[in-house]
């Protein structure tokens, strides 16, 4: 995805257990938006969405729980903090919060469907630091929907208005690369800003209403029937796992912080979940233009070289960036 924020990405997750008893609403974030530094956290989010999913359908820990839940890092500076749950529509629900000194915070929070599903996989990656946040918050879609029209218009069509409201109020952040705007949907909010904490509300905002409408659309699903889309869906979200796995930027962060053996399983076994067990391609499978003349996958993040520095889809989400 972005490099430019994916380079601190990929590690989030610190949020206590769902309180139930309490409504999780759109309220904005400034009551418990504090680090325990006076810097931003993002436990407040997950907490909201583990209570709003609750709501809606029953949640059971993942087995990847007992493995994967704290890692200090190397000098000690670092807690990443990890949470995984599934349910009946949902082969995994993760989150993994890294809170750091310097007042790094970072939240990588995403919801994969079960295959049965088509459903998109909602995607949250927020980082802050000193005198930034870096924001990427999607319903990225699980069929390509340069292709699928039909997908588009089905998960896509009623939540264009959500999708205008937020690109005015956190606009788009900079140069995206063609490689990574496959993955995203015309509501993408994909966003720089100097902390602050109108910004902050207007980000647990958009947080809430993407996630309530994700859960929303999850409600509706009805399971495939049909053996042949079930196993579109499941290559299709391996593909997904595969790309994110191989080209996350946020790998060097994790090896610097917890060692490279570490920040790979980290990599592979939590946050891509499946990618060894949805499917058999590898990357150059699905991605041939990376192949490098020894057959090894090329490091760069983009082979096409062409990038998008305003949102490339128009009001009415047609894609407008070729």
């Amino acid at each position: 995805m972005a490099s430019s924020l994916l380079t601190v990405w990929r590690v989030v997750g610190l949020a206590p257990k769902p309180n139930l008893s309490k409504r999780g609403g759109s309220r904005g974030a400034s009551m418990e938006m504090g680090g325990g530094d006076g810097g931003v956290s993002y436990k407040k989010f997950v907490s909201f969405a583990l209570e709003e999913t609750q709501r809606h359908t029953h949640l059971v820990s993942s087995p990847l729980q007992d493995k994967y839940n704290h890692i200090k890092s190397i000098d000690r500076k670092s807690d990443l903090k990890m949470l995984s749950y599934k349910a009946p529509k949902i082969r995994l629900l993760r989150s993994l919060c890294i809170e750091g000194d310097e007042s790094i915070q970072v939240l990588d929070f995403a919801v994969f469907p079960e295959p049965t599903f088509d459903l998109p996989i909602f995607c949250a990656n927020f980082f802050t630091a000193a005198t930034i946040n870096i924001v990427v918050l999607d319903l990225n879609p699980l069929h390509d929907i340069m292709v699928h029209k039909a997908y588009k218009e089905k998960y896509y069509k009623d939540l264009l208005p959500l999708g205008l409201k937020y690109a005015e109020r956190l606009p788009w952040g900079g140069k995206l690369t063609s490689e990574s705007i496959r993955f995203f949907s015309p509501i993408v909010i994909w966003t720089k800003f100097v902390p602050g904490q109108d910004k902050y509300d207007v980000l647990y905002s958009a947080f809430v209403d993407y996630y309530r409408s994700w859960l929303k659309l999850m409600d509706q699903a009805s399971p495939e029937k049909e053996a042949a889309q079930i196993t579109s869906n499941c290559e299709a979200q391996h593909k997904y796992l595969t790309w994110r796995a191989e080209k996350d930027p946020g790998h060097q962060v994790l090896k610097r912080l917890i060692g490279e053996t570490r920040a790979k399983d980290l990599v592979w076994s939590f946050l891509f979940s499946g990618v060894d067990t949805l499917g058999s391609k590898t990357f150059l499978d699905y991605f041939p233009d990376y192949c490098c003349e020894d057959g090894k996958i090329n490091e760069k993040r983009s082979m096409i070289g062409k990038s998008f520095e305003t949102r490339p889809w128009d009001t009415g989400g047609n894609f407008i960036g070729k």
